[in-house]
């Protein structure tokens, strides 16, 4: 058994039970735990087991109590659940902590959409984690592959459901992959969609679009996503209205962006490459645009120049992030 502490300054290293005092009577076992000072109040508890490679391997949870020896502060919690849990088989459960006179936290159930092209012929050997992060914590390692639904295949795509439930998260703010297997092969994830089970907005959008080469003899690949765009329900019910708009009106709805690039002056700094960047805002990406028409030069991107341009583009929020790049051709 591990359990994690979740404090308002952080969170814990994993705690194995397997080395901590124990005190055992009739069905239940008492742990002596040290956290560090600096945890902050503590929020939310994470606890599951270490690994499910002995398949057998049962833990029938009954009861959680918890008390802070200096203040005597006690949180008492029935669970009645078994590790792993059935229904998807998670190893990991999670639950939110209340104190006297401090509001908890509600647990809530996570619909996390997996756009992709080729992982469902390919999971029975692939092992794929996914750990979500937000305001308030993360959610741990959860398993995408056990046990899928509102399974969809086409001819050139496929998308499963995966349901987690957790302690609310507050804002979304990334995902970290963790994707491993038994065999070589490559696995070809577009996107993530990631929204509360209840709620049908907002719709957090993760823009993966990698192929993943998976080796069977190196380690796990881990992959960072941070959040593309956030769908609100508003601003769909608003690109509804825009679509039945004449051509005028949408071109009133455009943002233009005056962009200046300022190549190095290091020899080898410019490139001929063909150079492209992509807006984010808290509502909506843009499109691609290829940088290619400057308003100074001819041949944009020399060595120690500046050039501008000019995009107009579809409303997006408040800017946040962009992405540029080129296709690497030429020097």
């Amino acid at each position: 058994l591990v359990m994690v502490f979740y404090g308002s300054n952080g969170k814990s290293n994993p705690v194995s039970m397997e080395n901590k005092v124990e005190h055992q009577a009739k069905n239940q076992i008492i742990y002596d735990i040290h956290l560090p000072s600096d945890l902050g109040m503590l929020y939310k508890v994470r606890l599951g087991l270490q690994s499910l490679e002995n398949s057998m391997s049962q833990l029938y949870l009954h009861h959680f109590k918890m008390q802070n020896t200096s203040t005597l502060d006690t949180f008492s919690l029935t669970i009645n659940k078994t590790l792993p849990l059935s229904f998807n088989g998670d190893r990991w459960i999670e639950f939110p902590v209340e104190w006297p006179l401090k509001e908890a936290l509600s647990v809530v159930t996570y619909h996390l959409t997996v756009f992709s092209r080729n992982i469902l012929s390919e999971r029975i050997l692939v092992h794929m984690t996914a750990c979500i992060y937000g305001t308030y914590g993360d959610t741990g390692d959860r398993s995408l592959l056990q046990s899928l639904q509102n399974v969809q295949q086409g001819e050139d795509n496929e998308s499963f459901l995966v349901i987690v439930d957790a302690v609310e998260l507050g804002e979304l703010d990334k995902v970290v992959l963790l994707i491993s297997s038994k065999t070589d092969c490559k696995l070809d994830i577009k996107k993530l969609h990631l929204k509360e089970a209840v709620k049908e907005h907002p719709i957090y959008v993760f823009e993966v679009n990698e192929a993943f080469s998976v080796d069977a003899n190196k380690p796990e690949i881990q992959r960072e996503i941070p959040v593309s765009f956030v769908i609100r329900g508003d601003k769909q019910k608003n690109d509804i209205d825009n679509s039945l708009h004449k051509e005028g009106s949408q071109a009133r709805n455009l943002t233009e962006y005056t962009i200046k690039v300022y190549t190095g002056d290091k020899r080898g700094a410019g490139t001929d490459a063909n150079v492209h960047i992509i807006l984010f805002g808290n509502e909506e990406k843009s499109e691609v645009f290829q940088l290619s028409q400057s308003l100074e030069h001819q041949d944009p991107f020399e060595r120690g120049k500046v050039d501008t341009f000019k995009i107009k583009t579809k409303k997006i929020g408040s800017l946040h992030s962009i992405e540029i790049g080129h296709d690497g051709k030429g020097f």
